[in-house]
This record gives C-alpha cells, structure tokens and sequence, in this order.
C-alpha cells in the first residue's frame, strides 16, 4: 500500500494507477486544469448539444440522471439556465423503508424548481432480494441498487429516443476509476465498466434463479443497444473548472438542497453533503474502508488537499477519526430491512477484511497496519 505524493489517495483503490512520479489520477487531473482554456471547453460542450440534443421544439431535448441531492440539483439548474436546454431528470425511487424524508424533500425541491421529473420504482420485493444478494456475495449492498440507478437513465433514453445524457463527474478523471475513461474527457459511454457495474453483467443474479423479465429495471443497454440509439453520456463536471463536492453543495443548498445533519462520528461525512436520499451508503463506506483502507473521510480530504484549503498533516489527522466511522443505528436499520441478524453482518463484513491492511482481534475489534499517509 503506498499514498500519492500529494494527496491522501492510497494506491488500493480499484482500476487506479499511479503515474511514475507516484501521483495518482485525481491528482495528475487536477495540476492540469490550471492549464485549460474554459472558453474552449464551454465551445466543445455547446457543439455535443448541437449534435446529439432533440431539435424538435417543445420537447424534453436531454436526460439528466438525478437523486436530489448536490451534484443533480446543480447539474440542473446548470443546464436548464446556462445552456438553455428542457431536461427530462430520471430517478430511481428506494423504497419506503430505504428512502429518507430528506431525500423526498429534495426531490421535491426540483420539481418546484420547475423540473419535469420521471420517477422509477423498481418492485420493492425483487429490490430488498437483491439487495441481500449483493451484500451475501460481494459484502456490497449497492451492487444491486447502483445497477438500476445508472441503467435506468439510458435505457429510458433509448425507450424516450433522447439521445443526449448528462452525468456528473468523469470517474475516470476526478476520482481515478480508469476503466471507465472514455475518447474524451467528456465521454461517459464507458461508464458501464465503473467497478460496481463490472459490464453491466448479471449472471450474478440470473444464477441464483431470477428470471429477467423480473429484473428489467437492472438490465444495463448493451452496446449495440447504445450504438444505435446513437446514445452519449457526457460528463458536465470536465466542462466546469469549479465543480467539487464543496462547490456543489453550497451552490445547491442555496437553491433549497437539504443536507444532513448527523455527526461525522456516524457517518464519516465532514460536511452532511453526501448520500443525502438513503442512510444506509454510510455502512458500505464502511466496508468500502476495510476493504481498500479508505473510505468517505478521505475522498473529502483529498479533494481539500488539492484545492489548498487543508495540508496532509491535518488530513491524516482527519482521516484516523474518521474514516470507516458507521453508526450503530444504520447497521440495526439495515439488518432488519434484509432480515439478517447482526452477528451475520459482522460475519461477512470479517470476511472481506483485507488482512493485508488491518488486524482482526479476537474480541472483534478492527485495527490499522498501515499508517495513515505513508502506508505500509
């Protein structure tokens, strides 16, 4: 395990790698945009919507794929007020149980911002099953969920014939998921190989006998799919030099975005701006932690490192309290809602420890090898 030079990023994190130099991509991204002409990147943004937006008038003319919170809300209002352009949002509603009434708050928000809003519920029973399904094999219950949020947008764009689809940040670029890199720092069109959609596969699912007309929701288009629907994700944050999740969180909260209130000690989240529609995220940041030794502590820090607002002393010091921090009653929640006991979770969180960076004690107690910030 060894950190970038000059952030908080270990090299753990999956599809990364460093430059030579020891640098990691977010870091390399970044000393870059000092350098880039926003004119001309605005002018490149303003030629993809001549290409791809619907001509037709009085018509929604792009998709944006929203949850309510920062990043959607000021993706939004961006190109609704900047660019001109009538979005159609698409979200996927979490069930009763899962959704928090400040994600519906917000949501809510955009409607009365003046946003059309398409809202997509996949059944809640195949939903909760899944999710179990994603937490007993990969100790991951997002696999499920993140494979319904991200294939709903295209596919209600083929379903809409709206070929152009706006997404947030370029993974690839701003947090180093390389994979997913596409043509073009703009380029979404791979994003169907980010870690958790692994390809869009579902072979997972199909073998432990779901049928597929019982998944629709989770089916990610292929890339024939995608080719003749003459589909484009584009990433808006590539086109703005201040988008951060700082930047984006007072931006959007000062258009109405609700932003939680739990402590860091619950959450690992420094400012309440992250995973504002559902409360259980917090817990896979936590296993997200023990298994690459980071988690939601260190994306925060690393982005105020780069920005010069905070040095690595303080960072290290932030990221010992608070990294992996979880708080007892998101894991209660979450047990209850699949109908797994406690001693379970802890069984299969053990499990994918990665004893290379932390030592398991007898009495379960979890601890670092590694030292925050020089690694191992």
């Amino acid at each position: 395990m060894k950190y970038c030079t000059q952030c908080l990023q270990p090299d753990t994190r999956p599809n990364s790698l460093f430059t030579s130099e020891g640098i990691c991509p977010a870091c390399n991204y970044f000393s870059k945009l000092k350098d880039v002409d926003w004119q001309e990147r605005f002018d490149i943004l303003i030629d993809l919507i001549n290409k791809h937006a619907k001509k037709e008038k009085n018509v929604h003319n792009c998709i944006i794929g929203v949850s309510g919170g920062k990043d959607s809300t000021r993706q939004a209002l961006w190109i609704r007020d900047k660019l001109k352009l009538n979005p159609l949002l698409v979200c996927i509603s979490y069930p009763p149980e899962q959704v928090t009434e400040r994600g519906v708050d917000n949501l809510s928000n955009l409607i009365e911002l003046g946003f059309d809003v398409r809202t997509i519920a996949p059944a809640p029973e195949t939903w909760k099953k899944l999710m179990a399904l994603s937490f007993s094999k990969f100790t991951n219950w997002c696999k499920s969920t993140e494979l319904a949020l991200f294939s709903a947008v295209p596919r209600l764009a083929i379903q809409y014939k709206i070929p152009l689809i706006f997404w947030g940040e370029n993974p690839g670029l701003q947090l180093g998921d390389l994979k997913t890199l596409g043509k073009t720092g703009y380029d979404g069109n791979n994003l169907r190989f980010m870690n958790t959609l692994s390809g869009g596969g579902i072979e997972w699912i199909i073998e432990e006998g779901f049928e597929e007309k019982s998944i629709l929701p989770y089916l990610y288009p292929d890339i024939n799919e995608f080719e003749n629907a003459n589909l484009q994700i584009v990433y808006l944050g590539w086109f703005l030099g201040d988008w951060s999740l700082i930047n984006n969180g007072i931006y959007s909260s000062l258009n109405g975005l609700e932003l939680r209130d739990d402590s860091p000690d619950n959450t690992g989240d420094l400012f309440g701006l992250t995973s504002l529609d559902e409360d259980w995220v917090t817990l896979n940041q936590m296993i997200k932690y023990y298994k690459f030794g980071f988690g939601r502590a260190t994306d925060y820090v690393n982005e105020e490192i780069r920005s010069g607002r905070m040095n690595r002393e303080k960072g290290i010091k932030i990221i010992e309290k608070y990294d992996g921090c979880c708080g007892e009653n998101y894991i209660k929640s979450f047990c209850k809602y699949i109908n797994i006991k406690e001693e379970y979770f802890w069984e299969k969180v053990h499990n994918s420890l990665n004893r290379d960076l932390f030592e398991l004690s007898k009495d379960g107690i979890i601890s670092r090898k590694y030292k925050v910030g020089y690694g191992l």
